[in-house]
């Protein structure tokens, strides 16, 4: 089992490739995982039994294969503007040439530029910063959350609520006036937020480009009081529910009655009405778009549907249309 990628010469190459037939062979005993103990099937392949560079610690094992135990995250992390302990009196050698403090050079000082810095004034020198050393795992050093701190979402979230509490107030007077005008007869039943229609109101949101003198409407997919498809059966050996398309072909409930359920399956509802007249005007233009003709259901409709009068009608029996 090869540990490293060192290039190795054709007489050692040859040697194991002859250990590694000698061990599937049962004639050589086989190899011993050095963390475990254990022995290590000579028959396993050679991209799983390779240990990954950045999990090699030089030693024969298959540790690499198994579940890891994840390491408890320690919820350390940067001071945010923490220093430490009081100013210094007197500019020191080394330190920021802005602000005196030796945490960081002048290039990265974040303090405002100074007419004169402390280098050479010596007046108001700044106390270090705390720098925190937190060593980070191969995952943590690229995850792109690491450090978020949900508490500032919620900052963005209460100005939210404080808009939505401003519209509703904003809302409440309109109404209030036009009972007043006797535009309206009653609030009740005039409440634009419901599940179906969704309208974005004049006002002032941040961040958002649009005109807050039009009113946006916003469809959802389907009305929430309406059953979800994949809920009409649960048994998992009815009809299949395809995520994708969000379709269900088959009827959920076959031991009932199709015209007395509410859903009996979208095919059921390809076949009903005038959809089966339809798929037949369609079979019949297919075959007509054979024979020669240049008729089309769709950019001649009523050519289209001349010819089936006339067909209908016994008037012509061949039909040569050019």
């Amino acid at each position: 089992m090869a540990t490293s990628n060192a290039k190795l010469t054709k007489e050692e190459f040859r040697r194991q490739k002859d250990l590694e037939a000698a061990r599937k062979a049962g004639t050589a005993p086989a190899e011993i995982d050095e963390l475990t103990g254990k022995d290590i099937n000579p028959h396993i392949p050679q991209y799983m039994s390779t240990i990954p560079w950045y999990l090699d610690t030089g030693k024969r094992t298959l540790a690499h294969q198994r579940l890891r135990k994840t390491e408890k995250i320690e919820e350390k992390w940067y001071h945010r503007g923490a220093k430490k302990g009081k100013a210094a009196t007197k500019y020191r050698k080394g330190a920021c040439e802005n602000c005196g403090a030796m945490t960081h050079k002048a290039k990265d000082c974040v303090e405002r530029p100074r007419k004169k810095g402390a280098k050479y004034t010596g007046k108001d020198i700044m106390p270090d910063e705390v720098i925190e050393d937190i060593e980070f795992t191969y995952d943590g050093k690229r995850d792109q959350w690491n450090g978020y701190d949900p508490n500032e979402y919620m900052k963005q979230v209460k100005e939210w609520e404080l808009i939505d509490k401003e519209r509703q107030k904003r809302k409440e007077k309109e109404l209030e006036e036009k009972m007043k005008n006797g535009l309206i007869d009653d609030i009740k039943g005039n409440d634009s937020d419901s599940d179906e229609d969704k309208y974005a109101e004049a006002s002032d949101m941040p961040g958002q480009k649009v005109d807050t003198k039009t009113r946006t409407t916003v469809r959802n997919l389907r009305i929430r009081e309406d059953t979800a498809k994949y809920l009409r059966n649960l048994d998992p050996n009815s009809a299949f529910y395809d995520p994708k398309t969000r379709s269900m072909r088959d009827n959920p409930n076959k031991d009932k009655n199709p015209e007395e359920l509410a859903y009996a399956g979208d095919n059921f509802l390809r076949y009903s009405g005038e959809a089966k007249k339809v798929s037949e005007l369609q079979s019949f233009a297919f075959k007509a778009a054979e024979q020669g003709s240049d008729i089309n259901i769709i950019v001649s409709i009523f050519n289209f549907y001349y010819l089936i009068y006339l067909i209908h009608n016994c008037i012509i029996i061949y039909i040569y249309i050019y």
